[in-house]
């Protein structure tokens, strides 16, 4: 829950067990992304924040096929101790935040890469789809 790494030192694959990922839990991590990281890291987590616009350095995009596949606790990792130009987040988003921002994350991520094939059916109907 504190680190995002394993026992043996590896970035941690998935959530810890003391965090309950529901609807309120990725609403949480949708707010502290607007507050704290679409600024660089843009609304859709493209990297095309207002920063960019005046001259900040290249931020990433959450879409890089690297980025995709990195440990959910690697991605805690850099929200908590900082990487490259970002800084530490460590003072202004508590433990379990960062884990929904993290969430967060992988929403945007997955928001990218739907199809019509993951709609739920029950909604289909509603966005027109058959």
């Amino acid at each position: 829950l504190y680190r995002g790494v394993n026992a043996d030192g590896s970035f941690a694959k998935g959530f810890p067990s003391a965090v309950e990922a529901n609807p309120a839990f990725l609403a949480r991590g949708n707010l502290k992304y607007d507050i704290y990281c679409t600024v660089c890291h843009g609304a859709t987590g493209d990297g095309n924040g207002i920063t960019k616009q005046y001259g900040m350095g290249a931020t990433p995009t959450y879409h890089d096929e690297r980025l995709r596949n990195v440990p959910e606790g690697e991605i805690y990792h850099v929200i908590t101790a900082g990487k490259g130009n970002m800084l530490s987040y460590a003072d202004k988003i508590e433990p379990t935040d960062r884990w929904a921002v993290v969430a967060y994350v992988r929403a945007l991520q997955r928001a990218q890469t739907g199809t019509v094939n993951d709609v739920a059916p029950a909604y289909k109907s509603e966005l027109g789809l058959k």
